[in-house]
């Protein structure tokens, strides 16, 4: 059995969230936010305007 690429890590809201996810291969982070039918989904920056990226070794196996 194949583990999902994406762990989620964290979730805020119910009807309006907000949602990290990292994605296993790279550990570039993601920040998805969906509000009713409309949401989007980009790579979380850091304040020097680049990806966060979590190192591999931090991310569950």
């Amino acid at each position: 059995m194949t583990k999902d690429r994406f762990i989620k890590t964290y979730s805020q809201g119910k009807i309006e969230t907000t949602r990290i996810f990292i994605d296993r291969e790279t550990g570039v982070n993601y920040i998805f936010f969906n509000a009713g039918y409309s949401g989007g989904l980009t790579p979380l920056l850091g304040i020097d305007g680049k990806p966060v990226i979590t190192p591999l070794s931090e991310i569950e196996k």
